[in-house]
C-alpha cells in the first residue's frame, strides 16, 4: 500500500531540527531520541515512526487528503541508513572519538536537510541503486 509523499518529508523536517539541535548542543539524550525515530521507522515503516504519527494525527488533518503517493519501502530504507549513522554518531559522542559523532550527526542531517528542502531522498535513492544492481546480479 502506497503512503502520503507528504509524510516522509515532514519527518524530514523534524529530522533536521531534531539534528541540527544535536550538532549545537552535542546531546547524547536527544540523539539517542532520533536513533529510536529512525529505528521504528525502519522496522515498521515511515507511518509508524514517531514522526510520522504526528503527521498522520496533527498535521495531515488540518492539509487535506493526498495527492501524490510513493511506495513505502525506499522511506523505509532511508530510514535504515539513517539508524545505521545514528547510532554511530551514538557511538562517537557517548565513547569516542567525539569527531566520529559529528561526522556522523552531520551526514545524517545533511540527507534529512536535503529531503526536508528539495525532496530529494538520499537513502531512497540508495534503495533504488540497491534494488538495480540486485536485478542485474540474477
Amino acid at each position: 500500500m502506497d503512503i502520503d509523499a507528504r509524510g516522509p518529508r515532514f519527518a524530514a523536517a523534524v529530522t533536521t531540527v531534531v539534528l541540527a539541535a544535536v550538532l549545537i548542543t552535542g546531546s547524547v539524550w536527544l540523539l539517542a531520541w532520533q536513533t529510536l525515530a529512525f529505528a521504528l521507522g525502519a522496522a515498521g515503516g515511515v507511518g509508524r515512526s514517531p514522526y510520522g504519527l504526528l503527521f498522520r494525527r496533527a498535521v495531515r488533518p488540518r492539509i487535506g487528503p493526498p495527492t501524490e503517493f510513493e511506495a513505502p519501502e525506499p522511506p523505509r530504507f532511508a530510514q535504515a541508513v539513517g539508524l545505521a549513522f545514528a547510532a554511530l554518531g551514538l557511538v562517537g559522542y557517548g565513547i569516542g572519538p567525539e569527531w566520529l559523532g559529528l561526522a556522523a550527526t552531520g551526514a545524517a542531517l545533511a540527507a534529512a536537510f536535503l529531503n526536508a528542502t528539495f525532496g530529494y531522498c538520499l537513502g531512497c535513492e540508495m534503495y533504488l541503486l540497491v534494488r538495480r544492481v540486485a536485478v542485474r546480479a540474477e
